[in-house]
C-alpha cells in the first residue's frame, strides 16, 4: 500500500513538473510583431512596446544611418535567466537591416526597383523633385 501510494504522489510531482515546463515554454513562444519593411527606428519602438529587445544580427549596405535602414527580417528568441539569479528570460528579436540608399544600378548595389523598397524609394525621389521644381519656380522672381 506504501508503495502504491509513494508511486501516486511521484506521478503527481512528474506531471506538475511537466506542466510547469510547458507552459513556461509555450509562454515565451510568442512571436515579435511583424516590422518587415518599417524604418529600423520604427521597428524597435514596436519591438520594445511588445516586450522584446532588438538586436540588430546582420546589416547588408552602408549608404544609411541604422535608425534610417529598412528591417528586412526578424527572428525571435529567449535567452534564459542567468543560472543561480533571481533574473527572467529575455526576449529578443534579431533584426536584420537593408541599409541600400538607392535603387541597384549598373553603377552600384541597391534595391531593385521592382521590389517595394525599391518603388518606395523611386516615389519618394520622384515626389522630392516635384517638391523641388515647385519650390524653385514659387522662388523665381515674376518677370
Amino acid at each position: 500500500m506504501r508503495r502504491a501510494a509513494a508511486g501516486v504522489v511521484l506521478c503527481a510531482a512528474a506531471a506538475v513538473t511537466l506542466t510547469t515546463l510547458t507552459t513556461g515554454a509555450l509562454a515565451n513562444a510568442s512571436p515579435p510583431p511583424s516590422v518587415s519593411g518599417q524604418k529600423y527606428s520604427d521597428a524597435q519602438t514596436a519591438l520594445t512596446g511588445a516586450g522584446f529587445t532588438s538586436v540588430v544580427s546582420t546589416v547588408v549596405g552602408d549608404k544609411k544611418a541604422w535608425p534610417d535602414c529598412l528591417v528586412t527580417n526578424v527572428v525571435s528568441r529567449t535567452l534564459p535567466a542567468v543560472e543561480n539569479s533571481a533574473g527572467s528570460p529575455t526576449n529578443e528579436a534579431l533584426v536584420s537591416l537593408n541599409c541600400f540608399g538607392t535603387e541597384a544600378s549598373n553603377k552600384g548595389a541597391g534595391y531593385s526597383a521592382g521590389s517595394p523598397e525599391g518603388q518606395s524609394l523611386a516615389a519618394a525621389a520622384s515626389s522630392s523633385s516635384a517638391a523641388a521644381a515647385a519650390s524653385s519656380s514659387a522662388a523665381a522672381p515674376a518677370g
